[in-house]
């Protein structure tokens, strides 16, 4: 049998853990180039310091998929994950803008990181297993609406907090009382999100889930498949990482890059262990999953690469932008820079207003008409669009435009990619195949944390406008990578139904 459609109010009740989670991403997103700035980072540098977050996800996003998948208990299998990591991300929070220090700043944003993939990395498996494929698209698309709401309070707190006076300049070296109170109510929103959800959604039992028929693939278990490229992944690791050090002499540029070179690495080292090891160990079921991911996951892997590319470079380089470009100001004490950051947590809030309801609107209808494919190539298009006019604009109300565009980009981004991908995995493996999934969200951030910072100080080291030129070249990729994708004939069917 289908499983049983979902109430609004029960779809409401199972998206509210995103309406606080999404306003400390939002907040993370416009505040974190200001805090580091603030204490002193240069530009060159910032990638490399929000390098700490993407690694501890690549580790450990996987993991968490991987026995979420195997979890049962009184808060039943996903549940668990979304309370704990939100209760790390509070504590975070609370501390992150008042860490004092660049270092402990940069630990607070990798602990709050992680928190809060911890929360999240599990939803869509979440919400697959709650609703029919027929509802699945509805059900996301609420979920962009609801977390819509969070980016707003995220990225807007800051500058309603100044309209009410609060401080919004200090001293060198300290964070202005808006930032600081924001991440105060991102904290808040976060627990009570998520411990609304927690608190007001039955997940299906395991029994349960097996008995359900939702035309996904046979929940069967693959064969255990132990690669043997290791060997290859350690040499490479090694000789780049030993050339790296050989010609490059910036330090930073070395340490960046070689964070790359040194995971190559460890990863060849791992699959080097679990070839010779007898035991079967979490990490022999991600490796083994990770070589036998379905055709149609590898090709949508690639159009996420190159997407999260583009909004890696975007995130933290748009404050510098905006405050540098429009309100020609790089002094991070000075008033015209922390107008222009505010500036930037509202360019922010518009986009994250968009997405949600484009989520809902637009979005749907589009999809039952061109399929969902066709239409994420569209919205990416859109998105090339609007990381050039970007840079070209320096009006602070016309930068408007290209994040409108961002927004319609940022719901396709969330929805489609999943609704194909989800009607394709094996219901057994949501939690893993997504957690490897986010493998090529973690990976684009990596890279550019690790190179951007040395192509940043080596080709134009006091002009970062040049960062959405690369990023609109990284979103075109993405659009080209997306012709490959092949829907599924049912799953087009399905969503011409929804």
């Amino acid at each position: 049998m289908e499983k049983p459609r979902q109430r609004l109010s029960s779809l409401i009740n199972m998206q509210m853990m995103g309406l606080g989670v999404a306003s400390s991403f939002a907040l993370q997103e416009s505040n974190t180039a200001r805090i580091f700035q603030t204490m002193g980072a240069d530009l060159g540098k910032l990638p490399f310091l929000m390098l700490a977050g993407p690694v501890t996800g690549l580790l450990m996003q996987p993991i968490i998929g991987h026995y979420s998948d195997r979890t049962w208990g009184p808060l039943g299998r996903r549940r668990p994950y979304f309370l704990g990591g939100a209760m790390c991300a509070m504590i975070a929070m609370f501390i992150m803008p008042n860490a004092g220090a660049l270092w402990l700043a940069a630990v607070m944003l990798w602990i709050l990181d992680f928190s809060l993939n911890a929360a999240m990395e599990p939803g869509r498996a979440f919400t697959s297993e709650l609703t029919p494929m027929s509802q699945r698209a509805f059900a996301f698309g609420m979920g962009m609406l609801i977390s819509g709401g969070g980016q707003v309070i995220g990225n807007l707190a800051p500058w309603v907090l100044d309209q009410f006076h609060v401080a919004n300049i200090a001293p060198k070296g300290h964070i202005p009382d808006t930032v600081r109170y924001s991440y105060y109510i991102g904290a808040v929103c976060t627990i009570l999100g998520v411990g609304w959800t927690v608190l007001n959604v039955r997940e299906y039992s395991p029994a349960e889930l097996a008995a359900f028929d939702d035309d996904s693939p046979a929940a069967e278990e693959n064969p255990v498949i132990r690669p043997r490229h290791g060997l290859w992944w350690l040499v490479s690791g090694a000789a780049a990482t030993g050339l790296i050090w050989s010609v490059v002499s910036d330090s930073v540029s070395r340490y960046s890059l070689s964070v790359l070179t040194v995971g190559g690495a460890l990863f060849g080292l791992a699959q080097m262990y679990n070839a010779a090891s007898r035991k079967t160990t979490f990490l022999t079921h991600i490796l083994s999953d990770l070589v036998q991911m379905p055709p149609i996951m590898k090709r949508l892997a690639l159009v996420h690469f190159f997407t999260w590319i583009a909004l890696f470079i975007r995130w933290p380089y748009t404050t510098p932008v905006v405050t540098q470009y429009v309100f020609h100001s790089t002094d991070p004490t000075s008033a015209a820079y922390n107008e222009g950051a505010n500036w930037v947590g509202i360019l922010n809030g518009s986009y994250s207003v968009v997405s949600a309801f484009v989520a809902v609107l637009l979005i749907p209808p589009l999809a039952r008409r061109f399929g969902n494919a066709r239409t994420h190539i569209g919205c990416l298009c859109i998105a090339i669009i609007s990381y050039l006019l970007v840079f070209v604009i320096r009006d602070r109300y016309m930068l408007f435009i290209p994040f409108i565009g961002f927004g319609i980009a940022w719901a396709s981004l969330n929805m489609l990619p999943f609704v194909i991908l989800t009607r394709t995995l094996p219901a057994n493996k949501l939690g893993i195949y997504l957690g490897i999934f986010n493998f090529f969200i973690v990976l684009p951030q990596i890279i550019v944390s690790t190179t951007m910072g040395p192509i940043l100080r080596s080709f134009f080291p006091h002009e970062p406008i040049w960062t959405f030129l690369i990023a609109a070249m990284a979103t075109a990729l993405a659009a080209l990578a997306m012709l490959r994708v092949k829907e599924p004939l049912a799953t087009a069917e399905v969503s011409r139904r929804a």
